[in-house]
């Protein structure tokens, strides 16, 4: 399980508006309503799914994220949020975003991947799509989209939205809120971005300040790393990634605020090398997947970074000496 910061928890429940006791759903998730907002104050990913699912269950939450997302202020991130508002350009804040998001999240990886037509800033989360996830999925892309227009100094889209979960019962809300296309059932949760936005200076850019808090930025995201063993770490980025391709040690590491010597070297000390940990990874991943039913074989080699679903039936019966169909049938007891 991961961690979230609980400030998302709060502002999803302020959103709500009344005709819900939202002191009690605070207090459902440990929060206390007279206190102050901590982003460093964590939960349970499956507690804050847990909660949206029954907020849906009490008020139709289709613009529900949407009205979150607008109501985030900079401010409110710490120093993520300050680190975002002093960078030179538009660009340099989702950089930021990309390089220091898990000072206040575990479950979350964020790339920036330029392609013909922009820039996707894609949001990585694992995990079964339940409407907990989905809806905070939204509101994450939704805030993202928010916190640009506070720092433009022009009026800021995207081009596109993307989301790989089905649609809601109207696209009215999303459209209106993200001002461009929305797109369900895709293959990517993300915001394309057009050059010459991303290119934007921001209206409070200030390079000084930027160095200064990505200093102290550097040091959260090793003080987070240290909380947990980098083979965990960097497992958790490497399954995330596997979809898209074996990911390179390079990005693992930029990914985990670390350059790749320095991973390499700590993979070292725990008696470790980043081609065993990746072989590793999409072994117990591929076991995973074998026993959900839902996922054919092919879909699962292509979680596990396999361009032809052959290929992953020569690894698997090298990692566990038989086929995964055979396995999946002793996981089945047949």
């Amino acid at each position: 399980m991961g961690t979230i910061t609980s400030l998302f928890a709060r502002k999803m429940i302020a959103a709500v508006g009344g005709g819900v006791d939202q002191d009690a759903l605070l207090a459902s998730v440990g929060l206390d309503s007279d206190a102050a907002n901590d982003p460093k104050k964590m939960l349970l990913d499956t507690t804050y799914y847990d909660l949206l699912e029954r907020i849906a269950g009490q008020i139709d939450a289709t613009d529900l994220p949407l009205r979150t997302g607008e109501s985030m202020q900079l401010d409110e991130y710490g120093a993520l949020g300050l680190a975002w508002k002093s960078a030179p350009t538009l660009r340099d804040s989702y950089a930021r975003v990309e390089r220091f998001a898990r000072v206040w999240t575990s479950v979350v990886e964020y790339e920036l991947r330029k392609v013909d037509r922009g820039t996707y800033f894609i949001l990585h989360r694992t995990g079964e799509r339940r409407l907990g996830l989905r809806l905070s999925n939204e509101a994450t892309l939704a805030s993202a989209v928010s916190i640009s227009r506070q720092v433009s100094p022009v009026p800021f889209a995207p081009i596109e939205v993307h989301f790989k979960h089905l649609p809601p019962r109207t696209l009215d809300y999303h459209e209106r809120f993200f001002g461009c296309p929305v797109f369900f059932g895709s293959h990517v949760d993300a915001l394309l971005l057009s050059p010459e936005s991303l290119a934007q200076p921001n209206k409070l850019g200030d390079e000084g300040i930027t160095r200064f808090l990505d200093r102290h930025l550097e040091d959260e995201l090793r003080d987070v790393a240290c909380e947990a063993s980098i083979k965990a770490l960097a497992k958790d980025v490497v399954a995330r990634s596997l979809s898209e391709g074996v990911p390179k040690m390079a990005d693992v590491a930029r990914r985990l605020g670390l350059s790749a010597r320095s991973l390499h070297r700590r993979l070292a000390d725990d008696g470790l090398n980043f081609r065993t940990l990746t072989d590793e990874t999409r072994k117990e991943l591929a076991e995973g997947l074998l026993r959900d039913e839902r996922y054919s074989l092919s879909e699962i080699a292509f979680l596990t970074g396999f361009s032809e679903q052959s290929a992953f039936n020569r690894a698997f019966k090298r990692w566990i000496g038989r086929s995964p169909a055979a396995h999946r049938k002793v996981l089945s007891g047949l």
